[in-house]
């Protein structure tokens, strides 16, 4: 799985997301159709998003039951792949809001390692009037 997300994420053959489709719908499906959710993917900063030509997170969240909304905006740091697990549980909120939601979010990313980036949105979401905050990842590392 290691090298197959080092292809897809890092060496940027976006056809691989076609290999967690199925998986992912069906994972999706057993937790969230019993309800109208905002499927929000975790954002790359304007910098990581030249680098590596897409994200990773918006692929996924393409293949789930109503079109991805960009309700976050990400400020540009270090990969969080570089940081140690102390150096990530403590930095500061990337995310800033594009825009309010009064309906339940699900956000969507590739890779959980300590939760710090899906702490990080949920917190700004909720403080800025969303419901319910869910997050749904394609791995935990």
């Amino acid at each position: 799985m290691q090298e197959l997300i080092a292809k897809w994420k890092y060496r940027g053959d976006y056809m691989l997301v076609h290999a967690f489709e199925e998986m992912w719908k069906a994972r999706t499906m057993a937790h969230f159709s019993q309800q109208e959710c905002i499927y929000v993917p975790i954002p790359l900063s304007e910098e990581r998003l030249q680098e590596r030509g897409f994200n990773q997170a918006e692929a996924l969240a393409r293949f789930l039951p109503s079109p991805p909304r960009n309700l976050l905006s990400r400020a540009h740091s270090e990969k969080q792949s570089k940081k140690k697990r102390q150096e990530r549980i403590t930095s500061a909120n990337p995310f800033s809001l594009n825009e309010k939601v009064s309906k339940p979010v699900v956000l969507v990313d590739d890779i959980y390692t300590t939760g710090i980036t899906l702490r990080h949105a949920a917190k700004l979401l909720k403080e800025n009037g969303c419901p319910k905050v869910y997050s749904l990842s394609l791995i935990r590392s």
